[in-house]
């Protein structure tokens, strides 16, 4: 029998299947459409009777992923105005159950909690009610317009976990134990999550996958981009004129000016902050405002911001092979290419020696993605622990290296999600088939632990004792890998 909850704004039904109860489309806020859709996100509207809820809700207005990249990344493109929405999954008889909330990723700019890699039904098979959220993405969520409040994309993140705060003890949640969690975009979220103070005290734990905590410009730079979009669009850069356009029109444009900043990544056009916290593949993300972001999140972090939350966090090995490989950029490198991009990009010195040493029989590419992913991702994360155990807080670290056979792709980014989710057969193409269902059991179970005692199973990092989970065919602990290669960027 289906069952039925009370939420803010009136009930809704789910569905039920292997004793796991399934709530999709949930508003947690009221639609963010017309001049509201660069307004702050504002209280649900009830509705009469009882709500349907077994069918995901719409997606935030955003294009499909380009060629080549959309045949290993699926795509969650539904219209709607309710796109501020939430999925729960819960245990038939949970009570007082502790909470995963998931923040999903997509550089800002794409992403939907309705993918199928993030079904949370293995959560709730293994005793935790798992809420997965959505966000304006994009302009909407980021662009700096006057007249519009900035990080709205982060205000409708911190209204979901006040609505999780609300309404997850009738799932069978407990509000007082929730850990929130996120890959790239989302990691990034989780960080400045984790420094911002409208959020202290909505959850007690937190995962970063793939994310740092210097994801975030200054305001003028960001002004920058904004009106390089508004130039796109022929309008002003204020929320008046923008929200009098049509959604899809605004992706589009947004869409071409980022295109347009990584062909030409002059920092007087879009600003130095936004090329660098960007990863020069952003260009639509949080800024420091002195209200959401006071300050960079690392900083805050530093000074003791979330020194009371536990903190799990890690990389793929390969992060930078999805960027690379697919698009043909790492094949086109040669040597000679590759000393280029040193140079341009400031690499430290040694860079490429060192890395070449450590990959017998690697090409410039393998060389190139082995720096970038050190230099976009694993320094940020090594960055976020170390800022974490300064301020006192715990800190539990891990890498996967397994690497997948599709497209060459290796432990690039996002291959982590199917294993988290313990979702390999549900819409995570780049894990292949060939995927080991025993890996996604442990690096699943270790989530779930972490959010049952904050512990998930090995012991913590500190600066001192670098111990790395390293989830693989044979996983294992490791102490302080590659730390030659890390130490170049000190």
């Amino acid at each position: 029998m289906d069952r039925v909850v009370r939420v803010t704004g009136g009930l809704v039904s789910g569905s039920s299947r292997d004793g796991v109860d399934a709530f999709l489309g949930i508003p947690f806020a009221a639609p963010a459409v017309g001049a509201d859709r660069y307004r702050a996100p504002r209280p649900v509207l009830p509705w009469d009777g009882t709500r349907d809820a077994t069918v995901s809700g719409p997606s935030a207005a955003q294009s499909p992923y380009l060629p080549p990249i959309d045949a290993v990344l699926p795509s969650s493109v539904s219209p709607g105005d309710d796109y501020l929405n939430v999925n729960v999954w819960a245990p038939a008889d949970a009570d007082g159950l502790p909470v995963m909330v998931w923040i999903h990723g997509g550089a800002f700019v794409r992403g939907a909690n309705s993918l199928s890699v993030y079904d949370g039904s293995a959560f709730a098979r293994d005793g935790v009610v798992l809420v997965s959220v959505n966000y304006r993405l994009g302009a909407p969520g980021f662009a700096v317009l006057d007249g519009a409040p900035t990080n709205l994309g982060l205000r409708d993140q911190i209204a979901a976990l006040e609505w999780v705060r609300d309404n997850v003890a009738a799932f069978g949640g407990n509000p007082d134990d929730v850990t929130v969690f996120g890959e790239s975009a989302g990691g990034m979220s989780v960080a400045t999550l984790m420094a911002a103070p409208p959020a202290r005290g909505l959850f007690h734990r937190a995962a970063v996958q793939s994310g740092g905590a210097t994801a975030v410009c200054e305001q003028e730079d960001a002004r920058r981009v904004s009106a390089q979009l508004a130039a796109h669009l022929g309008v002003s850069p204020t929320a008046e004129a923008f929200a009098g356009l049509d959604p899809d029109v605004v992706t589009q444009a947004q869409t071409a000016v980022g295109l347009a900043m990584q062909a030409d990544p002059d920092p007087q056009r879009w600003g130095p902050t936004v090329l660098r916290s960007g990863l020069g593949i952003m260009s639509l993300f949080p800024v420091i405002d002195g209200d959401i972001v006071p300050d960079v999140p690392l900083a805050r972090i530093a000074d003791g911001a979330a020194s009371q939350v536990p903190l799990l966090i890690g990389t793929t090995r390969e992060e930078f092979r999805l960027f690379l490989v697919p698009t043909g950029g790492a094949g086109a490198l040669t040597s000679d290419s590759l000393s280029a991009m040193a140079i341009r990009y400031g690499w430290p010195a040694r860079a490429i020696e060192t890395y070449a040493a450590n990959r017998s029989g690697s090409t410039p590419g393998d060389i190139a993605c082995a720096v970038l992913t050190d230099a976009g991702f694993r320094l940020p994360a090594t960055e976020l622990a170390t800022a974490q155990t300064a301020a006192g807080g715990s800190v539990y670290a891990y890498e996967l290296a397994w690497r997948t056979p599709v497209a060459d792709l290796g432990a690039c980014h996002g291959l982590d999600l199917g294993f988290v989710f313990d979702s390999l057969g549900a819409g995570a193409p780049m894990a292949g088939e060939t995927a080991p269902a025993e890996l996604a059991t442990q690096m699943h179970d270790a989530w779930v632990r972490f959010a049952v005692d904050g512990t998930p199973g090995w012991r913590p990092w500190t600066p001192d004792d670098r111990a790395v989970m390293t989830f693989d065919t044979a996983s294992h602990l490791a102490q302080a890998p590659r730390a030659d290669e890390l130490a170049l960027w000190s």
